[in-house]
């Protein structure tokens, strides 16, 4: 079960890999929920408590200027930025890589993104790919990149193809 990050889940065993993820999650990502920065969700396993994986989500905005003029054109000009959700973070533990978690995790990301969406204006959900092995996984999902930047996102509108 995907869960709300707590003092029962056993953060200090977890390790993707990724120094900069393993440190955000044993260090910082209680501190954002407790500030409201971010929200922190796990895949952890029942008996232990060990987590498999997590996402992190906040509120973003991008410049109007930063995406597509394609798109750009489908946006009232009033706005200078348009609101987004930022997956600010997604890492899975090294032993439970490769068994589809990854792809679990996005989903509900993505599934809770758009759910919210319905309620709180929000264009698209944005990420910014820490390597290019997450921008092929983003890719894969059909995350488009913006121009001039390292960051992707996939529209609302895509979304409720899929949850709607």
């Amino acid at each position: 079960m995907i869960e709300v990050l707590d003092k029962k889940h056993n953060k200090n065993e977890f390790d993707c890999g990724k120094e900069l993820l393993n440190n955000y999650l044993k260090n910082q990502a209680g501190q954002d929920i407790k500030r409201k920065l971010s929200a922190c969700f796990v895949l952890s396993e029942s008996d232990t408590n060990l987590i498999q994986g997590y996402y992190t989500l906040s509120n973003n905005s991008i410049p109007l200027s930063d995406f597509s003029e394609k798109i750009q054109k489908k946006l009232p000009k009033s706005y200078t930025s348009i609101p987004t959700t930022l997956l600010g973070r997604l890492a899975i533990d090294i032993k439970s890589q490769g068994k589809g978690i990854g792809k679990i995790l996005l989903i509900d990301a993505l599934k809770r993104s758009y759910e919210i969406a319905k309620e709180i204006g929000s264009f698209a959900v944005v990420v910014d790919p820490i390597d290019e092995e997450a921008e092929k996984f983003y890719q894969k999902y059909g995350f488009i990149k913006l121009p001039d930047s390292e960051k992707m996102f996939i529209a609302m509108n895509t979304l409720k193809l899929l949850f709607g």
